[in-house]
């Protein structure tokens, strides 16, 4: 019996690296109301944990209609442009590869709204490789998201989460899942560690020969 019933994948920085549209599209929803625009580095650090969130730091508001309308603006030039400003991370496809040839079941996490997720799959030619995909219906913790795949028997408790920061590990453990922390997207080694992830996977290939074992 394989040690993992699923393997749950996070998209942002762990599938696709989406540095180039999140950038362009946070600095588009910035400078939209008045705000100055941020250095990459200032943007792509916050990228995994939800939009939301980001835009609360990185505008300083706490006003939550107000984020609402940052979020809207967005997702207006990410609808159009940014899912398609992705980069899939070298060896994914081949370990998605590899994993399907070992009858791995496969499913995606992430806290990007359902139907951009789908789109970013669909325009890197990875949706096929994946059995589920589970994006958000609008501000859900990816706690609760995996709490509901559990609930409604899309995976089990011999699943395992797999993310490139501590808020996926996290999502992980506070539903009784295993989790691994992947170290080419936006979490170090530090972050990761600290979570205490039953795997830590520095290159594609290594993740596709240990969970396939």
């Amino acid at each position: 019996m394989p040690a993992y019933s699923t393997l749950i994948f996070d998209l942002d920085g762990t599938l696709t690296d989406p540095a180039l549209g999140v950038v362009r599209c946070m600095n588009y929803a910035l400078t939209k109301f008045d705000y100055s625009p941020r250095p990459e580095q200032d943007i792509t650090v916050h990228i995994g944990p939800p939009l939301e969130l980001t835009l609360e730091k990185l505008s300083g508001s706490s006003d939550e209609s107000h984020i609402d309308e940052l979020a809207a603006a967005y997702r207006e030039r990410y609808a159009e442009f940014g899912y398609r400003e992705n980069t899939v991370y070298a060896g994914v496809t081949t370990m998605l590869e590899a994993l399907r040839n070992q009858d791995t079941r496969l499913g995606v996490c992430t806290s990007k709204l359902q139907p951009y997720a789908i789109k970013v799959l669909e325009t890197f030619e990875l949706i096929d490789f994946f059995d589920f995909v589970c994006g958000t219906p609008g501000k859900m913790a990816k706690s609760q998201q995996l709490r509901e795949l559990l609930e409604n028997d899309t995976i089990d408790s011999r699943s395992i989460m797999i993310g490139d920061r501590n808020v996926d590990l996290q999502a992980a453990h506070s539903n009784g899942l295993q989790s691994a922390g992947v170290l080419w997207g936006y979490g170090d080694l530090t972050e990761l560690n600290a979570e205490q992830p039953a795997h830590l996977f520095e290159r594609p290939e290594q993740l596709a020969q240990q969970l396939t074992s």
